[in-house]
């Protein structure tokens, strides 16, 4: 089973290194020691942590029906416009989304710099990586 170093779940989790060893600290997230001695957490104890603190963090609105689960609340950062076409980019915590839709739809929803979005992903061409070599 893969462990993290306290930097490395502050590096997956958005947060910063200081965060992590106070969630350890307050018994949120369990922690052990390394062979050297290093404070470390298991992969399968910091993904069930990772996926509880994200629950509910990107609510869809209670009038809102969709089949689609990934969603983004984020800030526009930058649209680009040309006749037809329109190019959206939202960052949503350390995630940069970049959607293509119609010029007409970005003018409808009010859609420019500075509006509170969320981008929904709904995808059956989704790639994954997977950093480093196996443990």
């Amino acid at each position: 089973m893969p462990t993290y170093s306290i930097g490395q779940a502050a590096g997956l989790l958005g947060v910063s290194a200081e965060t992590v060893r106070r969630w350890a600290d307050g018994g949120q997230l369990r922690m052990d020691r390394g062979g050297a001695g290093n404070r470390v957490i298991d992969g399968v104890s910091l993904a069930a942590f990772a996926k509880e603190r994200a629950a509910g963090l990107h609510p869809v609105p209670g009038e809102v029906l969709t089949s689609v689960r990934n969603s983004f609340a984020g800030i526009v950062t930058k649209v680009t416009l040309d006749e037809v076409i329109a190019q959206v980019e939202i960052q949503s915590g350390p995630h940069r989304l970049v959607s293509v839709v119609s010029r007409e739809a970005v003018e409808e929803l009010g859609i420019e710099v500075g509006v509170r979005a969320t981008a929904r992903v709904k995808s059956t061409n989704v790639h994954i990586d997977r950093a480093g070599g196996r443990s």
